[in-house]
């Protein structure tokens, strides 16, 4: 009798075990990507709900009626979206690459290149838009295991589409002539840009577009709040700002206007490259020409296209990495001008410089720091295709301002001399640890050719920090 109930025993178990087993198949031949997702991350991704667990933008007539929905469904893979709305979110989708992959590299450099107060003012949103369920789980736990404290911040956020919410992705329009694995790649950023500019907005309020091969300048954005005052401050509308002139990045949006442009970029998604519809939706939005600040904020870092893995030297020449610490300050040269190249623009950001004519021994360019600082580093460089280089020269920090016919300080401690038109120093607190009130250019011996100071650049203290 014992023996018969163990019998009956193990056979409801085996049957049970079969189910289960039986279960698993079903689910897996029906839903193999979502199975594998769910079987292999972390812990299991939560299915997000669009109209209801998203901060969603109400500024938007689009959102507050619930007019053109995009049938889409998002899962969180890591972080955990914050309550408060952000000063800017930053977004960029990222995809199995043949050679490679930058996705690390770049979030890197947005966290290591801002201060604790900016990453505190920022959210970046990252959509993993591949259907490799295997590069999709190792990525996932790579991001887990490098950006622990941003995601625990809710400075990050990880999110994933499944390939059902796609259009159709093949036997499109070959417009241009492009080759049908070229129109299928295009078309599917499209929509991958269309889903993570959905999910984005609310978050912040205004978005960032990146791709997920950039390094960034220091501080970028600090210079972005700055920039946008700026324009806000001015007369007329804008709908896009530009932090870069390449591709799809480094373009800046208002987040009322996102849910806008994701239906946009969705509703035309096989028609052009996401970088073209992105003109054509910034001239319907009334903004007629660009705005396109320089230098770069933003630098393509991939050597690897994500698109067949072929080469890419694609470089921003505008792009300068520590660019935006230069404090304020006014700016002074007795060498005479040339037409409107003005001392100060050698000082300023942008694309200016300073030009003067033939120096004489004794000239000089000098910067007076509106409040004094600690200089931790200087970068000067003259000249253009090795003319108009300053042959002789040497830069000094000074202290104790003057204001005579112009100002200047009553005492220079000379750093070091020029060498083929060029100047830097790193460490300079080292050297001299106290806080300086001048900068001066200082020309040792007079030439014929003239001189052109193309930028002026330090570090302080306080920035460095």
């Amino acid at each position: 009798m014992v023996a018969m109930k163990e019998m009956r025993r193990r056979s409801r178990k085996k049957t049970a075990v079969l189910g289960v087993l039986l279960l698993i198949s079903v689910l897996y031949y029906f839903y193999p990507f979502e199975f594998l997702l769910t079987s292999f991350t972390k812990s299991p991704p939560k299915q997000l709900s669009w109209q209801v667990e998203r901060l969603i933008s109400k500024e938007s007539w689009a959102e507050q009626g619930d007019y053109l929905p995009l049938n889409v469904s998002y899962q969180l893979l890591a972080g955990m979206p914050s309550t408060q709305q952000k000063f800017l979110t930053i977004g960029m989708s990222s995809v199995k690459r043949k050679k490679g992959s930058y996705l690390v590299p770049t979030l890197q450099s947005l966290f290591s290149q801002s201060s604790p107060e900016e990453r505190s003012s920022m959210v970046v949103v990252v959509l993993i838009a591949d259907f490799d369920v295997y590069w999709v789980t190792s990525t996932v736990r790579e991001i887990n295991s490098t950006f622990a404290s941003e995601l625990d911040r809710g400075q990050l956020l990880v999110i994933h589409v499944f390939q059902k919410w796609y259009p159709p992705l093949t036997g499109l329009k070959r417009n241009y002539n492009d080759a049908p694995d070229r129109v299928s790649f295009r078309s599917k950023q499209n929509v991958d840009y269309s889903f993570l500019i959905h999910y984005s907005a609310g978050l912040g309020q205004y978005y960032l577009q990146l791709e997920d091969d950039v390094f960034s300048a220091q501080n970028f954005l600090t210079t972005i709040r700055k920039h946008i005052e700026e324009q806000n401050a001015k007369k007329g509308t804008w709908a896009m700002l530009e932090f870069s002139a390449l591709g799809y990045i480094g373009k800046l949006y208002k987040s009322s206007d996102l849910p806008l442009l994701a239906r946009f970029l969705f509703l035309f998604y096989q028609e052009m490259p996401c970088d073209w519809l992105m003109s054509h939706f910034r001239q319907l939005m009334a903004q007629r020409e660009t705005i396109l600040f320089k230098p770069s904020l933003f630098q393509h870092m991939g050597t690897f296209s994500s698109f067949q893995g072929t080469y890419n030297k694609l470089k921003d020449k505008n792009f300068e990495e520590g660019l935006y610490t230069n404090p304020s300050a006014e700016v002074y040269s007795n060498i005479s001008t040339y037409q409107k190249y003005f001392p100060k623009l050698a000082w300023d950001p942008g694309e200016g410089f300073f030009w003067g004519r033939s120096p004489e021994r004794g000239d000089h360019l000098t910067v007076v720091f509106l409040q004094p600082v600690v200089v931790t580093g200087i970068l000067v460089e003259t000249g253009s295709g090795g003319k108009d280089l300053l042959d002789y020269g040497q830069v000094e920090l000074g202290q104790d301002v003057v204001t005579a016919a112009i100002k200047s300080c009553k005492t220079f401690q000379s750093l070091g001399a020029f060498m083929n038109g060029r100047f830097e120093m790193r460490e300079v607190d080292k050297l001299r640890g106290s806080a300086s009130s001048c900068l001066r250019i200082l020309v040792t011996a007079g030439q014929k050719d003239w001189v052109m100071i193309r930028k002026i650049r330090i570090t302080t203290k306080s920035s460095a920090s």
